[in-house]
Parts: structure tokens; C-alpha cells; sequence
């Protein structure tokens, strides 16, 4: 999601504007001399901006539509891959550009004019560009995978070796951290909860999107802008496809809180500040014109990125010249909105539009082109009751439906227009109508208007990507290891993309399929849901939690929550058939304190060595001071008879 910004240009190909992270020659705003060229440069692309719009330079009559699909790049073990670099070099081709992660890559269609053909045009062109990564991918052993979370992905992953290695990357990196001044923290509660502290922003190369755009009449922005908010609950209810992070069972739409705070630069204090996260849905109903939006979010939002700006954007326009207004642009980049506004230049005119970037990549190119129909079909399709959304509907209700649906996906009860209605009621009595209605409008074919709203019906009446990976997971969960499952889990999804068929036809998993063995890691078979003591509790509590849950080794952790020792059976058993006080013992006194440890990329050839050379059943696991798992004798047995 941190990429290029694109625009239309006058060869009917997106030019790559390049902001925020894909900006080759930023600045740090730490450097109070670049700031300040490049705030006045932001006000007077506001200036320039406000001019063009009250002269009527501004494009409106033509409609384009144009797409951003990013996706995964996995390895034979259905891992991710490192490798994005050297595959889009062998590509060479403008449409592909590089992610933050090395096992991400993006392609930018050509925008399309919205008329007949033109989805059908979209989607043979993104087939034909993904064939074209899959058969350079496969001549280096890789495999490419549309999907909105990777499900394989591991906290190992996030380090910065899987950094894209390009300066930008690093720059922003650099910048957000210094602004936040601590680690990134998640929290993430859903069937299953993730805490966790990270120390850079990679967490946000989890996310894969299909990021759709809509140019947009300048005298209708507001009222467009408003009502994409008004549909963002519901359109991403039926387009759910990320459930899973780290094995855990999170939101349906696991990146709506992922990427919000991967990304949240802001500190904790006793005051209760009001402060904008940089990924957000807006707390109102714009007003006024397009140009209100970006004012407000200049005012919101701290300026991270500066660069050198060679063209005054009002000098420019005195010159009769369509501005580029690069410092807007570049600030604007740096602001997430879920719809966001965009400025763009093309054949010498400039347009505004609108990018819908909450929905998820996958779980196929036929799904992903059939919810680009159902978004443009609902935007095209207003009806002129909703042209003032204020009047209609309480903004704070369709900020909730957003978050209901990105927590439980079709299954969530919204609020519309003062009435509470399911995702797939609302859809099928209301949405579907005026995304049919809209494409009419606009002469898109009706064969392909059938085809690809009733993929959205069917869905509706069916089961999304979230579902089908939750039952899927779950059912291989009772039967294999996490890691193993989320490998099946991963190959599964890659086998059903290749058949083509939508989502709602995919059949499920019904028999344990065999997964090929890898030269594992200790990450790949040890076990995260574990029993810790306190060095302070009673012995005899530690030793009955381990005889309810027949556990045969507890890690200890001391106050500050650090591994500090280890309770075995055996041990505990010899200390307790020695002691004569053994009621009032604490777990510090009958603790193991020389313990051995491994890391998550420890071989499990070396864990082996290392209990055998000891004599000991089991291994905490241990990734910067702090414990992440266990290893068993138990675990290691398993492995050897997969």
C-alpha cells in the first residue's frame, strides 16, 4: 500500500507520480530550510487547485476508471519469497513496480474510459499482465498468490532483510519511528487476539490490495466523496478476504486494523488529544469542494516528506500549463484515507478522482474485477437522495458500518438510513438495483454486467473469501500442526486461483492433503500457545496447572515478563519427594535456572543436537529476550514421522 501514486497521462498509460514511499529524492522535514520551500509550494498548489476550479479547468467530461493490483510472491514451501527484486527486472515492464516487502509487487493498469467493454477490457489486461509475473515467477521457483494477507507470513518476516531494498523505503521507515519515538504497537481482537510490539513499519507489507479509481465530475466530488463513504460498510462487508495474521483468527478484514496501526505515528499521553490517525475513515461529511478535503488534511496531518520543486504551480498556470502540483501530491501520498481524493494530470488536463483502497487482493482476478463492476455500477448509480449525504445519514453511522464490517464481514447488522439491516439484505434489496442502474447509465455491456453483479449475488446468497478460509483453516487446525495447515491453507488458495472459478464456487477441503517437507526451522514446529508461571506464584499452583493440562515443561517469567526459568515434570517431581515444606515452596525455589534456549530460525537439526548433547525434552524459544514458544521432544518426534 505505501507505493507509487498514479495518474492518468495523455498515452493512455498510468505516469507514475511518485510520493510518499515510491519518491526517489525526498527530504527528512527535520531540515528547516527544505520544510519550508516545500509548505510554500503546498500552499500555493492549494491556490493553483482553487483557481483551476472556479475557472472550470478541471476535466468532466469523460469518465476513466484504472486499477492497482498488488500481490504475493511465495516460494516452493509456500512461504514468502525474497526475490521481488530479481523478478521485476527479469518482467521489465512499466506496469510492475516494487512493494515495501520483497515479496510484494504491484501492477498499474492503463486507465480505461467507462463505457461498454471496459471491465472486460480490465480484466484481460490484468490476466495478461499477472500471466506474465507467473511465468517469469516460475522460471525462478516462485509462485504468485492474490490474497489480502499472506497466510504464511511469520513475525520472522518482518524484519528488515525483507525490506525492499531501496532508500525511500528506509527513508520513510526512518521517519515515521523518529515521529512515533517507540516501537509500532498492534492490538487486534477478534476469535483470537495479537498484542505486539514491532520496531519498523513492515507490518504494513502484510496488507495486498486491489486498489480501484473512479474520475469524478469536479462539481460532484463532495457529494461522490460522501457517498463512497456511505457504501465503504457494506461493499467491503461482501468483499472480506483477510481473516488470518500469524495463525490467529483476527477481523474479517484483518488489514483495516493492521494497516491503521502499522502505520499510527501517534504517542500515548494523559491528555485526551484528539489527533487523526495518518490511515483513516474521517471522523465528518466533506463539504464544500475537493479542495476543503485536502486543506483539512494538511491541517491534521504533520508533513513527514519534503522535496525539491523545480515548477511554481501558479506560475505554471499563468503559462496556460495543467500543474502537477507535486507538494500536494507528496503530502497527500502520506495520508491513507480509505477513499482518498487524488489530483492527476493527462493529455495536458487535469482531473481529480477518487481511490477506493479498502479492498483486499483476491481471492481471484474474476472476484476482484467483479467488486471494480459492483463499486463504479453503486458511484455511477447514486441516486439523487443521496446527493446530500448529511441530510440522510448520520456521518458516525457509516463510520461504524465500516469498522462492523471490516470486524465481521457479511454477517454485520448496519445502520441505514436510520434502520438497522444485514450486509446481505441491504445488498440484495438496495445495492445491487444501483450498481445495475449505474452501469446502464454509463453503456457498459450488459452481458458483462450480468455476469460480474451476479458473481456479487451469488456471493451474497453464498459465502465469501472470509468464510471459506475460516472453515477451511479451521477444519485443517483439528488435524495438523498451525504451520503445516497455513502452508495447505496457502497451496489450496494458489489451486483454486488457477481454475479461475469466483470464490462462492470454490469447494471446500474435505481430506488432509500431504504437504511436501521442508528443511525446517524451529518456527515451522514449535508451539506459541503456551502456559508461563510467575518465579513468584506457589509451586503447588504451577505444579496442578501442569497436572490439569498434562503439560510436561512450563516456562517461568520474572516480573518484567522475561523467560527466567523452567519447570520440567521430572525436576518437580524429585524436588517435591524431597522437600518436607513443599506446600509453602514458590516456583524460583524448584525452577531449572540453567536452561537452555533456541531462536525461532534455529534449525531443527541443531534443537535436536542440543537436547540430545543435554539430555533435556524440551527448549524455550527464545527471539530478542523475549519467549515466543517451545519446543518439545514430543514436537520433534512428530516432525521425523510426518
Amino acid at each position: 500500500m505505501l507505493r507509487e501514486n498514479v495518474i492518468f497521462s495523455s498515452r493512455n498509460h498510468y505516469q507514475i507520480n511518485l510520493i510518499s514511499m515510491g519518491e526517489h529524492n525526498v527530504h527528512r522535514t527535520i531540515d528547516q530550510k527544505n520544510r519550508v520551500a516545500f509548505i510554500e509550494h503546498l500552499l500555493d498548489d492549494i491556490k493553483a487547485l482553487e483557481i483551476m476550479l472556479k475557472q472550470g479547468l478541471i476535466e468532466d467530461d469523460i469518465i476513466r476508471i484504472g486499477a492497482e493490483q498488488e500481490f504475493c510472491l511465495v516460494n516452493s514451501n509456500w512461504r514468502p519469497a525474497k526475490n521481488a527484486e530479481e523478478i521485476l527486472k527479469t518482467i521489465n515492464d512499466p506496469h510492475f513496480t516494487t512493494e515495501l516487502a520483497r515479496y510484494n509487487l504491484e501492477i498499474n493498469l492503463d486507465p480505461i474510459e467507462l463505457k461498454t467493454d471496459c471491465f472486460s477490457k480490465a480484466e484481460n489486461s490484468l490476466n495478461g499482465l499477472l500471466h506474465k509475473a507467473k511465468t517469469v515467477a516460475q522460471s525462478l521457483d516462485t509462485r504468485i498468490l492474490l490474497t489480502g494477507i499472506l497466510p504464511t507470513i511469520g513475525k520472522r518476516h518482518l524484519e528488515l532483510e525483507y525490506m525492499t531494498p531501496n532508500p525511500r523505503y528506509h527513508t520513510l521507515n526512518e521517519i515515521l519511528r523518529r515521529y512515533r519515538g517507540t516501537d509500532f504497537e498492534l492490538h487486534i481482537r477478534g476469535v483470537d487476539e495479537l498484542s505486539i510490539h514491532h520496531q519498523n513499519v513492515l507490518f504494513e507489507a502484510c496488507n495486498t490490495s486491489f486498489q480501484m479509481h473512479l474520475q469524478i465530475p469536479p462539481q460532484d466530488f463532495v457529494s461522490s466523496y460522501n457517498w463512497a463513504q456511505a457504501i465503504s460498510g457494506p461493499v467491503l462487508g461482501i468483499c472480506t478476504n483477510s481473516p488470518l495474521l500469524f495463525g490467529r483468527e483476527l477481523w474479517s478484514e484483518t488489514r483495516i486494523a493492521l494497516f491503521r496501526q502499522s502505520l499510527d505515528i501517534r504517542r500515548a499521553s494523559n491528555a485526551l488529544k484528539n489527533r487523526r490517525a495518518r490511515v483513516s475513515f474521517s471522523n465528518q461529511w466533506a463539504s464544500g469542494s475537493v479542495v476543503e478535503i485536502f486543506k483539512n488534511d494538511i491541517a491534521l496531518h504533520k508533513i513527514v516528506l519534503s522535496k525539491d520543486i523545480t515548477a511554481n504551480s501558479l506560475l505554471e498556470l499563468k503559462k496556460g500549463k495543467a500543474p502537477k502540483l507535486q507538494a500536494l501530491n507528496l503530502h497527500n501520498g502520506t495520508i491513507y484515507r480509505w477513499n482518498r481524493p487524488c489530483y492527476g494530470v493527462g493529455g495536458g488536463k487535469a482531473h481529480v478522482r477518487i481511490e477506493n483502497r479498502y479492498i483486499p487482493s483476491g481471492p481471484t482476478t474474476l472476484d476482484e474485477i467483479a467488486n471494480f463492476a459492483f463499486w463504479v455500477g453503486l458511484m455511477i448509480g447514486r441516486p439523487a437522495k443521496f446527493d446530500n449525504m448529511p441530510s440522510q445519514m448520520d456521518f458516525k453511522d457509516a463510520k461504524g458500518n465500516f469498522v462492523k464490517a471490516a470486524r465481521m464481514g457479511k454477517d454485520s447488522i448496519l445502520q441505514w438510513m436510520g434502520k438497522s439491516i444485514s450486509v446481505q439484505d441491504l445488498i440484495l434489496q438496495e445495492l445491487l438495483p444501483i450498481a445495475y442502474t449505474g452501469l446502464e447509465k454509463v453503456n457498459v455491456d450488459k452481458g458483462d454486467i450480468n455476469r460480474l453483479l451476479s458473481i456479487i449475488e451469488n456471493r451474497t446468497k453464498g459465502i465469501t473469501a472470509n468464510e471459506w478460509t475460516i472453515n477451511n483453516y479451521r477444519f485443517l487446525r483439528k488435524n495438523m500442526k498451525q504451520d503445516d495447515a497455513l502452508r495447505v491453507l496457502t497451496k489450496t488458495i494458489h489451486q483454486n486461483q488457477q481454475n479461475g472459478s469466483a470464490v462462492h464456487e470454490w469447494p471446500r477441503i474435505s481430506t488432509i492433503p500431504k504437504i511436501s517437507k521442508e528443511a525446517s526451522l524451529v518456527a515451522h514446529i514449535m508451539s506459541t500457545n503456551l502456559f508461563t508461571v510467575d518465579e513468584n506464584d506457589l509451586a503447588n499452583l504451577a505444579t496442578s496447572i501442569m497436572k490439569w493440562n498434562n503439560i510436561h515443561h512450563v516456562p517461568v517469567e520474572s516480573k518484567s515478563g522475561k523467560l527466567s526459568g523452567l519447570l520440567t515434570w521430572t525436576h518437580v517431581k524429585k524436588i517435591q519427594e524431597q522437600e518436607e515444606n513443599k506446600n509453602n515452596l514458590i516456583v524460583s525455589e524448584i525452577m531449572v535456572q540453567d536452561i537452555k534456549t533456541v531462536q525461532p530460525r534455529t534449525t531443527i537439526k541443531e534443537a535436536i543436537g542440543i537436547m540430545k548433547k543435554h539430555e533435556i525434552g524440551c527448549l524455550p524459544v527464545i527471539q530478542k529476550q523475549d519467549l515466543v514458544g517451545i519446543i518439545t521432544i514430543k514436537d520433534v518426534i512428530a516432525f521425523d514421522h510426518d
